[in-house]
């Protein structure tokens, strides 16, 4: 049985954060702002993975009113997601994602990130795309306000054995 999902996130561009975004700290003059590290593309990744089983979305697993997530390194939360996938009886088949961002330039971090998901998933590289793009200046990431990204999952039920 497989079930598909889609994530989207969103979050502001400050002075004082860092850039992380799929696990990599990006380096760059202004940060994401978030009650995390507001990483938006695994944020849309565990949208994705949540929604497909329908088990809400990451505010509901992780909300930004419990002081245990704030400054959460989205990896960790992103095991989570994955343990609860699996509990459900769940793995990725893939995940396809795109950030949104006028700057910086991700490629040269994308294999990092691609990497990065792939081991918390417990799944190989190929079952993971990131792609980034930019909007032509145009809306609040294209005027370098904000990242966003989404992403698709699709999930895959485990043989019961």
């Amino acid at each position: 049985m497989f079930r598909i999902g889609h994530g989207y996130d969103v979050h502001k561009l400050v002075e004082g954060r860092k850039l992380i975004l799929g696990g990599v700290d990006i380096p760059h003059t202004v940060g994401l702002l978030g009650h995390s590290d507001a990483d938006v593309l695994l944020h849309a990744v565990m949208d994705s993975m949540l929604g497909a089983l329908a088990l809400g979305d990451i505010g509901k697993h992780f909300p930004d009113t419990a002081e245990e997530y704030r400054g959460a390194d989205s990896m960790k939360l992103l095991e989570r997601v994955v343990e609860i996938c699996r509990e459900k009886g769940y793995t990725i088949g893939n995940i396809d994602a795109t950030v949104i961002a006028q700057a910086p330039k991700l490629a040269p971090f994308i294999p990092e990130m691609r990497e990065n998901i792939a081991r918390v998933c417990g799944c190989d590289v190929s079952q993971i795309s990131v792609k980034a793009t930019t909007e032509e200046k145009l809306g609040f990431t294209g005027e370098k306000l904000g990242i966003s990204a989404h992403c698709v999952a699709l999930m895959v039920k485990n043989p019961v054995i």
